[in-house]
């Protein structure tokens, strides 16, 4: 994600956005990113990339996120973090009381906060193509995890304390469902563990979301495709989904159609990571924006670790 939204910011022309620096541990990513952005300073630390910026990016694994987003707040800057907000719990409510007493300028990346696909639903919902909301399910399947274009993070990726397709993938659907219907509950739900230390294969949930129910299920190893997914919403009315990340759907006597405007995740990723830098730049001038806030990251957070704790 580090090197995706580097070269949404090079591919930003015509705004005030400037890159000033990079740091990454890893020599070997260090190396793919000198090869994107080949005049950008690769500094010596993140304490220097932060005493660099205006706003601070963190793509790490989770146990990073709120040490280095705490840094960057103490020091006057904005952040925007990689989602999940962290893998601890306890922690992250305490970032988040603190950011939101002192008016931390902070963002969670979730990018369905800039996707046209949700523009599309939210729509269709304003519209009146389902009424009133009675049921949504979530379903989520990987051929494997991590998926083929994850292998260089793979150590942590695969592992429980940080990783999982719930903490990487789900967390997206759940912010999406918190946006579009409500504050999101819990009843009840499983985890199924490979042993040892693994992350999870499979979990099942059921949920609340602004009191409209809402089913969850996620697996490994029962497609044959990298990543498939689906977001389905119904009501007295009519139904629609998001399938594939990008792909709007409304469901007509003929059977699912889908938007007119709609391509496919790989041509609209792009557009979504330039919708999000506008947000970045907003959220760093104190301007209105509409990135993933700490507290929509926390309730996502909360009903994450709540199932993968349910194992």
């Amino acid at each position: 994600m580090g090197e995706r939204l580097l070269r949404a910011a090079l591919d930003h022309h015509g705004a005030p956005l400037r890159l000033s620096g990079v740091w990454d541990p890893s020599p070997e990513a260090a190396t793919r990113l000198s090869a994107i952005a080949p005049t950008l300073p690769m500094l010596e630390s993140a304490k220097a990339v932060i005493a660099g910026c205006d706003c601070l990016y963190v793509a790490a694994p989770p146990a990073a996120h709120l040490p280095l987003a705490g840094a960057a707040l103490a020091a006057g800057r904005s952040v925007l973090l990689e989602k999940p907000l962290s893998h601890d719990t306890e922690a992250a409510r305490a970032f988040v009381a603190r950011a939101e007493a002192e008016g931390a300028r902070a963002g969670v990346n979730f990018p369905m906060a800039s996707s046209p696909a949700v523009a599309q639903l939210r729509a269709w919902m304003e519209a009146g193509a389902v009424g009133a909301p009675d049921s949504l399910s979530i379903e989520v399947a990987f051929a494997i995890w991590p998926r083929p274009w994850q292998h260089d993070a793979a150590s942590w990726l695969s592992r429980r304390a940080e990783g999982g397709f719930t903490r990487e993938v789900v967390s997206h659907f759940l912010f999406l469902t918190r946006r579009l219907l409500g504050p999101l509950t819990l009843e009840s739900a499983r985890a199924t563990y490979p042993g040892e230390d693994r992350s999870e294969t499979a979990v099942e949930a059921r949920l609340t979301a602004g009191g409209i129910p809402v089913t969850l299920r996620g697996d490994v190893g029962t497609t044959d495709r990298d990543d498939t997914n689906a977001w389905t919403l119904r009501g007295p009315a009519g139904a629609i989904r998001l399938r594939d990340w990008s792909i709007a759907e409304r469901e007509g006597p003929e059977g699912w159609a889908t938007a007119p405007d709609a391509i496919p995740n790989e041509r609209m990723r792009p557009m979504v990571l330039r919708g999000q830098m506008d947000k970045v730049i907003a959220m760093t001038r104190g301007e209105p924006h509409t990135l993933a806030t700490l507290r929509e990251a926390l309730e996502v957070q909360e009903i994450v670790e709540a199932v993968l704790a349910a194992g």
